[in-house]
């Protein structure tokens, strides 16, 4: 979907964009496209893999489904089949996508990279170059999310590791672990979801626990935990909220201090809300780390050729290595002159506000609130460029009437 114009340049198409031009094909840009579409606003969007949401598609293991029942996770004006669970597969999400994209006839430019987009005080025009384009427009989206690159964590000897060591952006399934030690590098819930998928293959999960976790049940009472959380926060202080939901969490998984999950001081959702940090939303891990399936170890000291050691004095063999240690923003490698993000690619802004930056530049996907935060930039930066639009449009049309009016 898209209103351009080329011209050829020194060797590179260039490439004037009516509306806005959207860097990423995943949720966040799709959203944001379809949103301009319905407000009679064009896009362009750049997307640097081959597919839409190839994080989904290509960086996801197997087993995983939306930790969220699904209702939290619709992107805005066209929600989920109804024939879909209340926790779509990862396959089932990628199927939504490509049926959201296809409705409102979303059709990306693949293979675009961004390599450097910086804004151009002379004309008031953003220059976005991939490898074989330069892209203009007065508007820049930048909806490569939070999630956009693997974070690889630098662990002392881990170079002389004789087994394999693999991202979980990697990993599949445990099959490939199969009879195997693995020692899991983080207690997120992908740190969880692998473990648990491990077990499945008698591999044993070492999973190493360096910080403070909150592990709540995925449901209470039958109902989501996230949903509960979310009407009782309509009505009372978060600090309460809190407390209600963690009384509940004892009495249903019991006290995670006794199996090396300590919680941290501050509260779940106050937490998510202050450090973005998510509650890890149990699937079954619990009960393997209770029964003694998945070994919970504190924080490594040293990698060993054949194993580890522990910040404990305990020392391990291990077959093979997986990082469940996230992914991070990749804005600062691309975007160039921007104060509006910090050193880690994330807008200074605090939410709600950071969707929208000056001369032009807006974020979607950076609110550290999933989908659903997503959803909300979306709707915010379409109507706030569609008001732009329209102005310009007018006036350019009163123009025009001058103009024949004069001749």
């Amino acid at each position: 979907m898209g209103s351009s114009q080329k011209h050829q340049h020194n060797d590179t198409n260039c490439v004037r964009v009516h509306g806005p031009i959207i860097v990423g094909a995943g949720p966040s840009g799709l959203a944001t496209s379809a949103c301009l579409a319905q407000q009679g606003v064009p896009s362009v969007i750049l997307e640097k893999s081959d597919c839409l949401a190839s994080l989904w598609q290509h960086r996801t293991y197997d087993r995983l489904k939306l930790h969220l029942p699904k209702q939290f996770c619709e992107l805005p004006l066209l929600g989920f089949p109804r024939n879909f669970p209340k926790y779509p597969t990862k396959r089932q999400f990628v199927s939504y996508l490509e049926s959201y994209a296809s409705h409102f006839s979303i059709r990306p430019r693949f293979n675009q990279a961004v390599r450097s987009a910086g804004y151009d005080a002379v004309s008031g025009f953003w220059r976005v170059e991939t490898l074989d384009s330069e892209y203009v427009s007065r508007w820049l989206i930048v909806a490569t999310g939070e999630n956009a690159e693997p974070v690889m964590p630098d662990i002392p000897g881990i170079n002389k590791f004789d087994g394999s060591v693999v991202h979980t952006s990697s990993y599949k399934s445990g099959f490939e672990f199969k009879n195997q030690r693995v020692l899991v590098v983080g207690c997120g819930n992908s740190g969880m979801e692998v473990s648990l998928d491990l077990c499945r293959y008698n591999a044993i999960p070492h999973m190493v626990v360096r910080n403070t976790v909150h592990v709540l049940p995925r449901e209470m009472f039958g109902f989501s935990t996230f949903g509960i959380a979310m009407a009782l926060a309509k009505w009372f202080p978060l600090k309460l909220v809190d407390r209600i939901l963690l009384l509940a969490a004892n009495f249903i998984l019991g006290n995670t201090d006794r199996t090396g999950l300590r919680r941290p001081k501050t509260g779940p959702i106050e937490l998510k809300n202050v450090t973005g940090k998510t509650p890890v939303l149990d699937v079954g891990a619990l009960s393997l780390i209770k029964s003694g399936k998945i070994k919970v170890v504190e924080g490594v000291k040293e990698i060993t050729r054949n194993g580890a050691k522990f910040v404990d004095g305990q020392e391990k063999e291990i077959d093979s290595i997986i990082l469940a240690t996230g992914y991070k923003s990749n804005v600062p490698t691309w975007l160039k002159g921007c104060e509006f993000f910090n050193k880690d690619g994330m807008p200074r802004t605090p939410f709600p506000n950071g969707w929208k930056a000056e001369k032009g530049l807006y974020t979607v996907g950076f609110t550290r609130r999933g989908l659903q935060g997503t959803a909300s930039d979306a709707v915010k930066i379409a109507k706030d460029i569609a008001q732009q639009w329209r102005l310009i449009n007018s006036n350019s049309c009163n123009s025009h009437v001058i103009q024949l009016k004069e001749t």
